[in-house]
């Protein structure tokens, strides 16, 4: 099967206001439920609001303004997506306010303000480097997945390296645009929800602690930063497995075994989408 044909749709599917539906879907369905019972009309306020506030905006003007500039739906030129980005932190900013106002859900409002902020540090960026949309459009709602669910969050993280290989595949990025574009959203997320949670004094319930939550990204982000270093320097599959074992047993001595299982299942994701890419992509260069 023409390898493209599965990059495409992948790459369709991760675009940031089409994955944040299925993510903030469970985050909404996950704020929901309060001592075994599930608050029906909480649901349906939460899903209104992100899906406005963190698709359906974000996602119309990333339509106009390809049709307007004649481009493609993913705005390849980095200069045209400056527009975009910036109605993107008017919109998350505008959902933050709205429940902040109307005192909807502390998780969702700090949530939003992430986005905002984080869309905003990608702005900046992007005047001078294209970093990937994709890869923190999956890691944002991803690290806060983690924050409410743990492991089962974190599992999710399992697209991050297949985010990795459909967007260099299709020549929309490098390697390294592609990995910074989690590495930065999963860590900035996860920071921000602790810092906003106490500026704003909106405590966030029993969520998974700082260090754990970073144990967790830690274990996403390693092999694919391991293969992207190794890439770019000593393509050298000797050196990939040394440090694999050395980040296996950190993980095993250090982290608790939930960690250790989410980076084992993302490792072994990174391996087998390198060995099916082959040449096409240079990870297989490492492992082959």
């Amino acid at each position: 099967m023409n390898k493209l044909k599965i990059a495409k749709p992948i790459s369709t599917f991760t675009n940031p206001p089409i994955i944040c539906i299925p993510l903030f879907l469970i985050i909404c369905l996950t704020l929901s439920f309060a001592d075994g019972a599930f608050d029906l009309t909480k649901f349906i306020t939460l899903e209104i609001v992100s899906l406005i506030f963190a698709s359906a905006l974000p996602m119309a003007i990333i339509l106009f303004w390809a049709k307007k500039l004649g481009t493609d739906k993913d705005i390849s030129n980095r200069s045209d997506r400056y527009m975009p980005l910036i109605v993107g932190v008017v919109s998350y900013f505008i959902g933050f306010l709205v429940c902040l106002i109307f005192n909807l859900d502390n998780f969702l409002t700090c949530l939003l303000l992430c986005y905002a902020v984080n869309t905003g540090v990608v702005l900046i960026i992007t005047t001078k480097w294209k970093i990937s949309v994709h890869a923190t459009g999956l890691s944002g709602p991803n690290a806060a997945l983690i924050l409410l669910l743990g492991p089962v969050g974190a599992l999710i993280g399992i697209l991050y390296p297949l985010i990795i290989w459909s967007r260099v595949l299709l020549k929309k990025h490098t390697l390294a645009q592609a990995i910074a574009g989690g590495v930065q959203g999963y860590f900035l997320t996860v920071l921000e929800m602790y810092l906003f949670s106490f500026i704003l004094n909106m405590p966030l319930g029993n969520i998974v602690s700082l260090y754990d939550s970073i144990l967790y990204i830690l274990a996403i982000i390693i092999t694919p930063i391991i293969l992207g270093v190794l890439s770019y320097t000593n393509k050298s599959r000797v050196m990939f497995i040394i440090l694999e074992i050395i980040a296996l047993a950190l993980f095993l001595a250090f982290a608790p075994l939930n960690v250790f299982i989410v980076f084992l299942v993302v490792s072994l994701a990174s391996i087998f989408i390198s060995l099916y890419a082959g040449n096409d992509f240079v990870w297989f260069e490492v492992l082959k």
